[in-house]
């Protein structure tokens, strides 16, 4: 048994004490003690706690492991969070304002990948448990839309039909304007039986749509609103995560930009930008999907009162915009993947844009590639953390750059 004081939090929300020990559930300056085993307490108690500790608003929480932080309050995670993006800017030599945060409330994340699998009885479906691949049920998940949470016993119910009891059901739930979205992976081959209970299943859970691997089931387009345009995603397609957390990104990606009237969105998505920004500016949207960036301009056709919207299939990892491309916009979105957008970058930095708003969801890359626009003559004006993974530590920033005169 050893008695240790944490000192600061990891990435992964353990609380980390010399040695290093790592700590699942600790806060920075607690006291806690257990037994350490290869370098982690498993089973800590908490001697002496902080006051930034909370009772988990979760009553899975202990167990479940689709949140890491629920036992921290508000106020710390989101010290915690200003503080990963502050090192991460440190680290390439950048100082800027960082904006207050701006967090998504519970119960407003609007997709769900859940776990399900066949059991002797029957089925079971909701998340991982905390380091294990063991599911367990999570019928008042605090973090989901009511309707996700309410979708657990459909979950449970393609397990049941189309699930193997060798492996595990991957269920991707979306809330749409029309209803459920679901994405099924994992299971069993479709044949007719199973296709026709799939059917059936669809009737009586009133889905929207329902893709098992590549096969889709459609009983009425699966909606989602980008400002004035009504967009069908592909199945599976990339989504912010909460809609409070989509209008704050939009927000500070309107305010870098200003008054600009001819948009580049990079990594464009369905639309996220694309089409709001389109009431007040052209916009050229690429994307490396072509689906999305057919449901992307079949939205914008189909709305009314935007500017024009061009759309390009485009991989801007290998083949990105080059300055003379880039030249004819007068601002650029870019929203890359975690592994950021070194490529497109380095060409957005030999380019003369007058102002770019960076959307990221990873500080690290964020901050290389912001240095290296920083390095060509811009200026990083400010950041601010959008926190739409609540309770967890995943850290998304919107922020603007504008080019010096």
């Amino acid at each position: 048994m050893e008695t240790l004081r944490i000192e600061r939090l990891g990435h992964r929300g353990d609380g980390i004490a010399a040695g290093p020990v790592f700590i699942p559930g600790a806060l920075p300056g607690e006291l806690v003690a257990g037994e350490v085993v290869n370098g982690a307490m498993i089973a800590p108690r908490i001697v002496e706690p902080v006051e930034d500790r909370v009772k988990a608003p979760c009553r899975h929480a202990k167990g479940c492991g689709g949140c890491q932080l629920q036992h921290a309050s508000d106020g710390f995670v989101e010290g915690w969070k200003l503080d990963v993006v502050q090192r991460a800017l440190e680290a390439q030599g950048l100082q800027v304002d960082l904006l207050p945060v701006l967090t998504s409330p519970s119960r407003s994340r609007r997709r769900a990948s859940f776990s399900a699998r066949r059991t002797k009885k029957g089925a079971l479906a909701g998340f991982h448990q905390k380091g294990s691949d063991t599911v367990v049920a999570v019928p008042d998940c605090q973090l989901v839309m009511p309707e996700l949470a309410a979708a657990l016993p459909m979950v449970e119910e393609l397990a049941r039909i189309g699930g193997s009891r060798k492996g595990e059901l991957s269920v991707l739930v979306t809330a749409s304007l029309s209803g459920l979205d679901v994405v099924a992976t994992g299971g069993k081959p479709a044949d007719a039986n199973l296709r026709l209970e799939l059917a059936q299943l669809m009737q009586r859970h009133n889905l929207a749509r329902l893709a098992w691997e590549d096969e889709v089931l459609t009983e009425r387009p699966p909606v989602q609103r980008f400002g004035a345009a009504d967009v069908t995603p592909p199945p599976g397609a990339f989504l912010q995560a909460t809609p409070q957390g989509e209008a704050a990104l939009l927000a500070g990606v309107k305010e870098a930009l200003g008054d600009v009237s001819n948009i580049a969105d990079l990594f464009a998505g369905c639309g996220t930008f694309a089409l709001p920004m389109a009431s007040q500016a052209q916009v050229h949207a690429v994307e490396g999907e072509r689906s999305m960036m057919q449901a992307l301009d079949h939205g914008w056709r189909n709305a009314t009162g935007l500017k024009k919207v061009t759309c390009e299939t485009r991989d801007l990892f290998r083949n990105p915009l080059l300055p003379d491309e880039l030249d004819k916009f007068d601002g650029v979105v870019i929203d890359p993947p975690r592994a950021g957008a070194e490529a497109q970058v380095a060409e957005l930095a030999r380019a003369n844009i007058p102002r770019i708003a960076f959307v990221s969801c990873n500080p690290v890359t964020f901050a290389r590639d912001a240095a290296r626009l920083v390095s060509a003559g811009y200026v990083l004006d400010w950041v601010r953390v959008v926190d739409q993974f609540r309770w967890s530590t995943h850290v998304e920033l919107v922020a603007a750059l504008r080019k010096k005169d």
